[in-house]
């Protein structure tokens, strides 16, 4: 499932995140990353997934 939820942090980071941890700080810190630049929404959705 991990392997998934990396594919669609590539593709859209806050959606890897929300199926990660929910609607938490984590979620809505990658949509404000996301909005700042696509990769550094990417790098911090990665990271949230192999964390856990």
């Amino acid at each position: 499932m991990d392997v998934v939820r990396i594919l669609l942090a590539i593709l859209l980071p806050p959606l890897g995140v929300f199926l990660q941890v929910g609607l938490g700080l984590q979620f809505w810190l990658n949509i404000l990353l996301t909005l700042c630049g696509w990769l550094p929404g990417v790098i911090h959705a990665i990271w949230v997934i192999l964390r856990k």
